[in-house]
């Protein structure tokens, strides 16, 4: 049975998951069987796995990290927003239902079977489990129910390391506050402290290091410097939700408030000569290269958002113009033509798309969740270099989208099937992740250096795999260099 350790902040955004993963891709250069997990996650930002099975981008993240497949044991429990004070519920990877907040406050101990189910699977499998927590342990409102803190400390077994981020400041009152704030028993649990995202002189913190040890009587396991890493997370405080720098080509993606699979725009983003910039406000667009109109967990909300800014009036604009646009998800059904909702997903209800392909979406209650691999079939200027290009991706929505008569589909599945549509300088699929495709990004990327009459080495397009598995090499190195590695080992065979 696997021994456990567990991660947990002193508040969201602090960089539990980052750090979770560089754990496991140390333990796992190490020779040891590591898996990570988290009991219950809350992320518009999702993954399928091959068996069609939904779990959180950062547990798929991590097991990437860890050299494994993703499971949805990696997160049993999953929590997609779909409202401000309600969510989808998603056990083991299938939808379960909608809740509110405070009907799932007092439904979720219900899950713990499920929950010890899939870790107790796990740890019959490996080595070590590394265990990300959520938000703080210290939201002393939610412990009588918690599940994903302190509870599954205590469920696993597993000693705690707490992060603090330096970075906004008060990183010493947010450890000894967080401490403070925690039962005797809880603050037994926690066996070491991290400081993360720190920059600047070691010398000048070292005094403070000392007092905060003296204070909470926990020794600082190690201070992380912050790193530029190129590591898809699922916050939506997420730093890659900044706009990228200036560079050759210029993509504008449109902020949508409930905007799904962000992490759909890493590999662009990560393209040398590429900028990637995120708009909510029409006279931001400025003059684009190309526009991505992304995912949505709620797509009709989002539809008419974008009536409400005027954006639609500029999607409109710069589509007669011939700027590219692509549409991924809900952001290809708001291209379409109509979005019906006649079973209540979204709400109900029927709107007007933006009418800029040939297609006509109905909502339905069963939720889709599929890896596909295809090629592109169909394209005119400035998709045309795009025809023949091989792709994969996953697919994870409500709706069904039927192309209307005389419509070209995008791309050809592998199993026969079709998948999106192409009209002119407009496109759309369901693919969450068909730019992390090598052929796919690069022509699409060298069209439009052609588009612009730029030369196509103003860019480059590297091998993405490949390049993730680099920053998870660079985070373990950042790890050794800066945690103290006998202390962790030493907490993990201890463990409670």
């Amino acid at each position: 049975m696997a021994k456990a350790i567990m991660i947990q902040g002193t508040m969201s955004n602090v960089g539990k998951s980052v750090l979770t993963a560089g754990l496991c891709r140390v333990l796992m250069q190490d020779g040891y069987r590591v898996a990570p997990f988290k009991s219950q996650n809350m992320a518009l930002n999702s993954f399928v796995t091959a068996e069609g099975l939904e779990l959180g981008r950062a547990q798929a993240v991590q097991a990437e990290a860890s050299g494994l497949e993703p499971r949805v044991e990696m997160n049993p429990i999953l929590l997609k927003p779909t409202t401000d004070c309600g969510s989808q519920l998603i056990v083991m990877g299938r939808v379960r239902g909608n809740m509110t907040a405070a009907t799932y406050y007092n439904y979720k101990r219900e899950l713990i079977p499920e929950i010890m189910a899939a870790y107790e699977a796990l740890a019959a499998e490996n080595d070590y489990i590394v265990i990300e927590g959520a938000g703080s342990p210290a939201e002393i409102n939610l412990k009588q129910n918690d599940i994903v803190n302190m509870g599954m400390a205590r469920m696993a077994k597993a000693p705690v390391l707490l992060v603090g981020d330096i970075d906004p400041g008060g990183v010493f009152a947010q450890l000894a506050g967080t401490l403070m704030l925690l039962t005797d028993d809880e603050r037994s649990i926690v066996k070491a402290l991290i400081i993360n995202k720190f920059r600047g002189d070691r010398e000048i913190l070292r005094p403070g290091l000392a007092m905060l040890e003296e204070i909470t009587k926990k020794p600082v396991a190690g201070v992380i410097p912050m790193l530029s890493l190129d590591i898809d997370d699922e916050d939506s405080q997420s730093r890659r939700l900044e706009s990228s720098a200036q560079a050759a080509l210029d993509i504008a993606v449109i902020r949508t408030p409930r905007m799904a699979n962000f992490t759909d725009l890493s590999a662009l983003a990560a393209s040398k000569g590429v900028a990637v910039r995120y708009i909510q406000a029409a006279s931001d667009l400025l003059a684009p290269d190309l526009i991505i109109l992304p995912g949505s967990k709620s797509t009709i909300a989002d539809l008419l958002w974008l009536r409400n800014t005027g954006l639609d009036k500029s999607l409109l604009h710069f589509a007669a113009h011939g700027t590219p646009i692509i549409g991924i998800c809900g952001g290809y059904q708001m291209l379409g033509e109509s979005l019906r909702d006649e079973t209540g997903v979204e709400g109900g209800g029927f709107v007007q798309g933006l009418g800029l392909l040939p297609i006509r979406t109905e909502f339905c209650a069963e939720k889709h969740c599929a890896r596909s691999q295809g090629s592109v079939i169909n394209a005119a200027a400035p998709f045309d270099s795009l025809i023949g290009a091989e792709l994969s991706g996953y697919e994870i929505h409500m709706g069904k989208s039927t192309l209307l008569k005389g419509a070209a589909p995008f791309i050809k599945l592998a199993d026969g099937s079709f998948d999106g549509c192409v009209r002119g300088n407009v496109c759309g699929s369901y693919l969450h992740g068909l730019f992390d495709s090598d052929d796919f990004r690069k022509r699409l990327l060298f069209s439009l250096c052609d588009r612009k009459r730029i030369a196509r080495s103003c860019i480059r397009v590297d091998d993405y795999a490949a390049h993730r598995q680099q920053e998870y090499d660079r985070l373990a190195d950042c790890l050794r260099e800066n945690l103290d590695m006998q202390m962790i080992y030493r907490i993990l065979e201890e463990g409670l």
